[in-house]
């Protein structure tokens, strides 16, 4: 089986074998992304409070701070990251898919450091435990739902699509209205997600044959979670975050 998407699997495909896989695949899942996002969030705030670091990242100049080559890299490097995650999986060992996994979750890290210069810290920290209950709200909706939510997923890949597209042209049209509409649709996309996903991986642990497979699986369980989690975040930040005066 080739497991390089968790979102490409049918559901109605899938061969019911034991809840004991189901369960080790999805507590894997959780495991490494708490390990991810404990390693994002110091990488961030080292780099966001430790001078010798921040340097790194930006230079003062007359015109204010400007990002640095090493600053443009880590904004960038996360989709390579991804890319070698997904099409890599068959050909990685576990060590080395362990090894891409912690070092994209520090890079991300980096990257999002820069929210520290833009948002208040009591803004970010009320929003981050916004996000945490609202993704423990819907991952919990998604394990126990009996609604198959495979069509459901199916239009929300559509939405993330969309939102990617609208970003994009809306980097050259700076229109405050449309981001505002894009960070709510992006919300509620990456919510229906969390409980999507949540049960795509439910589902694929009931078919997990051998150790190797069981524990690439829960690496790139973990990457979709912590991806949706991450993006949940950002978007309510953009609707809800105080920024700096």
């Amino acid at each position: 089986m080739d497991n390089n998407n968790l979102r490409n699997t049918e559901v109605s495909d899938l061969d019911f074998v034991s809840v004991t896989g189901q369960n080790r695949l999805l507590k894997a899942s959780f495991s490494w992304m708490a390990l991810a996002m404990l390693l994002t969030s110091v990488s961030a705030l080292l780099f966001a409070s430790v001078p010798e670091l921040t340097s790194t990242l930006y230079v003062n100049t007359d015109l204010g701070l400007k990002p640095t080559v090493f600053a443009y890299i880590v904004m960038f490097s996360p989709l390579a990251f991804i890319l070698a995650i997904n099409f890599g999986l068959n050909r990685m060992s576990f060590p080395t898919l362990i090894g891409v996994f912690v070092s994209f979750a520090i890079v991300m890290g980096i990257s999002l450091s820069s929210i520290f210069y833009v948002y208040n810290i009591d803004s970010i920290t009320k929003v981050f435990l916004s996000t945490t209950a609202l993704f423990a709200l819907m991952a919990i909706a998604g394990y126990t739902t009996k609604t198959d939510l495979t069509k459901l997923g199916s239009i929300l890949m559509i939405g993330v699509l969309g939102i990617v597209i609208a970003s994009l042209i809306n980097m050259f049209l700076g229109s405050a209205k449309m981001d505002y509409i894009i960070s709510i649709l992006g919300v509620v996309v990456f919510t229906g997600l969390t409980a999507y996903d949540v049960q795509k991986i439910k589902n694929l642990g009931y078919q997990v044959e051998g150790q190797a497979i069981a524990s690439k699986l829960g690496i790139i369980g973990a990457l979709t979670l912590y991806l949706d989690f991450i993006n949940l975040f950002l978007f309510l930040l953009r609707l809800f975050g105080g920024k700096k005066d």
